[in-house]
């Protein structure tokens, strides 16, 4: 194996969390969402599907980044784009910590310690 496809299998399998307390389970088990790295290509992405995402952080781009990188503990996708309404129906400050801490690749405990 090349030195680059091992660096890159290494980065790929790197993986954080962000606890979500509005979904927290009934019982007070809390929801999490698993992501990896956000890459340059899924950059690219997202800003030809909403022009403008970097400079605005449209709430648009922000769901689909969600969509594109949320997933259970086992790796599974939790949403598809049929669920960017549901996204959408949350407030911006929602979207924006959610998404924002994929994008940084920094759990939103990571960057409340800081």
């Amino acid at each position: 194996m090349s030195l680059a496809k091992e660096l890159l299998e290494r980065f790929q399998s790197e993986r954080k969390s962000v606890e979500v307390p509005e979904w927290a389970g009934s019982d007070g088990s809390p929801f999490i969402i698993y992501f990896s790295h956000f890459k340059a290509f899924e950059m690219d992405r997202v800003a030809r599907k909403h022009p403008g995402f970097w400079n605005e952080m449209t709430m648009a781009g922000m769901a689909e980044v969600i969509i594109m990188k949320a997933e259970d503990k086992d790796g599974n996708k939790l949403f598809s784009l049929e669920d960017k309404k549901f996204l959408m129906d949350h407030p911006p400050q929602f979207l924006s910590r959610i998404g924002g801490a994929m994008m940084l690749y920094e759990s939103v405990e990571e960057k409340e310690k800081n």
